[in-house]
């Protein structure tokens, strides 16, 4: 597995919980150094020192995926810090469920602006980088949202869907550069997401429904596959999740 992994430079966003902390542990098991970004510096903080202990490289910045200037941030400090990037893993984002009748345009407007947005300067914050070494992968994790909607989900799967559009659109569009996509479409999986949701009767239903879930790691193993495939192969997407999930 750690075939073209070893060595490798990494930006991880949203690698503070869930599926961003399982990945920042998996890769750099696996021989790569990680750029670790977050707005909780203090759980970034004890990963990076986790990680070094078990003979790893790693840095973390405080890091809203919102702000554009952080990701730069980020993105620059791990490249003086290391020499180089090559690969982020666009994972940031937040899940705050409700019907569309609820008019919570708060929650709306923080699932564009993290889950869209946030992407989208990730994406940008890479790619100077990424031109001028003609060579990169970009990994944004979507969601099995991203391709069915359900009632309370209207939002958060058309961001979701988003995500997908915009990888595909970049994937046609960096050909030159031969940089690859890859999508992660996640089912239910071990994480903080319905921390967010405001509504207790949608937080109890989809609690209800995550007892199914899968272990993170299970989404760090395909984004280490997506990643040790050889520069010639570019996986373009993974969707995984419980055996026992029916949507």
């Amino acid at each position: 597995m750690n075939t073209n992994i070893s060595g490798k430079v990494i930006v991880i966003t949203g690698a503070s919980s869930g599926i961003g902390l399982a990945t920042a542990k998996k890769l750099s098991e696996l021989g790569a150094i990680v750029s670790l970004g977050a707005r909780r510096i203090d759980r970034l903080e004890t990963l990076v020192e986790e990680i070094k202990t078990n003979g790893g490289q790693a840095l973390a910045r405080s890091t809203d995926v919102t702000n554009r200037e952080n990701l730069e941030n980020l993105v620059r400090d791990t490249v003086k810090e290391f020499g180089k990037v090559d690969v982020i893993v666009n994972n940031a984002g937040v899940m705050p469920l409700s019907l569309i009748e609820s008019l919570k345009f708060q929650e709306w407007n923080q699932m564009i602006d993290v889950n869209i947005r946030g992407v989208l300067h990730g994406i940008a914050a890479v790619l100077p980088y990424f031109k001028a070494q003609k060579s990169g992968q970009v990994i944004n994790i979507s969601s099995v949202a991203g391709h069915i909607v359900a009632p309370t989900s209207a939002v958060y799967s058309a961001t979701k869907y988003a995500v997908r559009a915009i990888s595909e659109g970049f994937r046609q569009e960096v050909k030159p550069y031969n940089i690859r996509t890859t999508i992660i479409s996640p089912g239910l999986t071990e994480s903080e997401l319905s921390h967010t949701i405001s509504i207790e009767e949608v937080k109890t239903s989809i609690d209800e429904m995550r007892k199914m879930s899968i272990p993170a790691v299970s989404i760090a193993n395909a984004i280490a596959y997506a990643i040790s495939q050889p520069e010639d192969v570019d996986t373009s997407e993974i969707i995984i999740r419980p055996t026992s999930q029916p949507m």
